[in-house]
């Protein structure tokens, strides 16, 4: 098939970015003939440099300064771009306004605008309710789930399958839920013998102490706050709690030295090697807000790593108490959120290990792939069908 993705910006340190890298390079070994549509792309496996004449990268014109303008601009001139040529199937990971499948992989705007107010100062909440970038998300949301815009919409939880048909009254039956996927070679238990000694060694963490981790980008909405008010209800210097992502970290280091463990919050950036970091810790934490379904989470969960997460966080659903993680009802109950941690730090995590090899074709790439591919061919089918008639 000639396929044509569309992503407004990629590099290779977010979770969903490395997932559509990896999609990206199985579709290229089935054979398909894949066209990026980005403003920039840089791919981790070096699959931006085309090797086999079956991958072309578009540069998609957008305006620079205000993220409204930046928004607008990717999504109209995506279109016209896109307009130009003929593909089989036009698969928009953004909000868009021209495609066949949309992966929900974001969720839904709405319900984040509505889950944020929960959790943070009316005020706040004012100035989001009247910046134009909202009401832009917004508008281009509901073009996205008019039912003749979009013949597939791609979720990656039951509950992002509910709230697109709650605020949009998509049809149920054109909603495929596709579970996030993992390349479980990567993220992988035995990762612990490879990297564990060598990388707490790096950050300073000694054989005794107890590694917690927060990865990801978008502080607050992941709820760092919440992690290292955590750490500070423990009161125990032996428990180290590691910051990776991409995102402004000087507010959370005032954070820490405030409640007095800033000698107990690593913050490491970004990093391309998450796969050892997670080797490094024993509980993976992330209180987000909201979140249609965190790779970071299952890639954690595939490498054995315990997960404390919240239970709108589309992950959830994969969750077995006590055996990979604990859900809370909360992100910002600070002291659930200490009691689950402390539980999974005494409990270890020989249990999460054998969830792992036991369950790793279910979050195995491939398997994602085969999914992803079959809903292109359903697609097409349909077309054909509707054609014929």
């Amino acid at each position: 098939m000639k396929l044509a993705l569309i992503r407004k910006k990629y590099s290779p340190f977010g979770g969903a970015e490395r997932y559509l890298d990896t999609l990206v390079e199985h579709l290229l070994g089935l054979g398909h003939e894949v066209h990026i549509f980005a403003n920039q792309w840089e791919s981790e496996t070096g699959i931006s440099q085309p090797k086999t004449g079956r991958l072309f990268f578009h540069k998609v014109p957008m305006i620079k300064g205000l993220s409204v303008l930046k928004l607008l601009s990717f999504a109209i001139n995506a279109r016209r771009l896109l307009k130009k040529e003929r593909f089989d199937v036009i698969h928009s990971f953004e909000r868009t306004l021209y495609q066949d499948i949309y992966r929900a992989g974001d969720g839904c705007h709405k319900e984040w605008l509505i889950q944020r107010a929960k959790y943070e100062a009316p005020w706040k909440t004012f100035l989001v309710r009247v910046n134009p970038l909202h009401w832009v998300f917004l508008w281009i949301e509901k073009q996205i789930f008019k039912q003749n815009n979009t013949k597939i919409v791609i979720a990656n939880s039951e509950r992002g399958k509910e709230e697109i048909i709650r605020h949009y009254n998509f049809p149920p039956e054109r909603i495929r839920v596709i579970l996030n996927a993992v390349d479980s070679t990567r993220f992988h238990p035995d990762n612990r013998k490879k990297y564990r000694k060598a990388v707490r060694a790096r950050l300073g963490i000694a054989e005794d102490e107890s590694a917690m981790l927060f990865l990801g980008s978008g502080f607050e909405r992941k709820g760092l706050k919440f992690a290292i008010e955590a750490l500070s209800m423990m009161h125990d210097p032996k428990i180290k709690l590691i910051v990776a992502g991409r995102n402004y970290s000087r507010r959370y280091k005032r954070q820490a030295r405030m409640l007095g463990v800033i000698d107990n919050v690593l913050f490491c950036g970004p990093t391309k090697e998450s796969e050892k970091l997670y080797a490094a810790a024993d509980v993976f934490v992330l209180p987000t807000v909201y979140d249609p379904f965190s790779n970071a989470c299952l890639e954690a969960m595939a490498s054995g790593v315990p997960v404390v997460t919240s239970k709108i966080n589309g992950v959830s659903e994969l969750i077995e108490d006590g055996i990979t993680g604990v859900c809370l009802e909360d992100p910002s109950d600070v002291g659930a959120l200490k009691d689950a941690i402390q539980r999974l730090l005494r409990q270890g995590n020989s249990e999460t290990i054998k969830w792992a090899k036991r369950k790793y074709r279910l979050m195995d790439i491939e398997n994602h792939v085969r999914e992803t591919v079959e809903c292109y061919e359903a697609m097409l089918s349909q077309y054909n069908e509707n054609k014929n008639s």
